[in-house]
């Protein structure tokens, strides 16, 4: 089994470190770095069944419809038997996208499950200081039109100095407003 932990794709060259766990690794590293592709190979550490790789390629193939989608891949993944698990949070338009890639490339593929981003995950997006604030700024009318509060009013029922309050709303709603742009536009 191979697990890529780590990896850096390029258009013409990618880095990755690479965990192989097998029963002998020797001549599967020996294999590795016999072949043409592989410009630089270098064994961090090797135990009786398993060792950590630096591969540099000159054919980084697999991650390069991940590159141009724009899709980022959670790491680590296995490559067993030629086949490479991956998984990955994106929106319906880079899955495509990165679904359209790897069919230009002739590289077949099956996805096993979609599922919607639930409210936990978009949680993520905030900190939890950032959520107090913009919750609070919310509920204090800040927001509607015309405006019930003012950032001073938010900043007081919080406690906290108008600058910060401004500076953890303004950081909150870039996140928002971001996250927007790449679910729901052409970027």
């Amino acid at each position: 089994m191979f697990q890529v932990v780590t990896s850096i794709p390029g258009e013409g060259t990618g880095i990755g470190l690479v965990r192989l766990k097998t029963a002998d690794p020797l001549p599967l590293i020996t294999d590795i770095q016999s072949r043409d592709d592989i410009e630089d190979l270098e064994l961090l550490w090797k135990h009786e069944d398993e060792a950590l790789l630096q591969i540099k390629t000159v054919n980084p193939l697999p991650l390069l419809p991940v590159l141009r989608a724009g899709v980022p891949l959670r790491m680590p993944f296995d490559i067993q038997n030629g086949v490479a698990t991956w998984e990955v949070t994106t929106s319906t338009r880079r899955l495509s996208s990165l679904g359209d890639h790897l069919e230009d490339l002739g590289i077949g593929f099956t996805i096993e499950s979609v599922r919607e981003i639930d409210a936990s995950q978009a949680d993520q997006l905030l900190t939890d200081r950032q959520q107090e604030v913009l919750l609070a700024a919310v509920e204090a009318g800040y927001y509607r039109t015309p405006r019930e509060s003012t950032l001073g009013e938010v900043a007081a029922a919080l406690d906290i100095a108008n600058a910060t309050c401004s500076d953890v709303l303004h950081r909150a709603e870039g996140h928002i407003i971001h996250w927007f742009v790449e679910e729901h536009m052409e970027v």
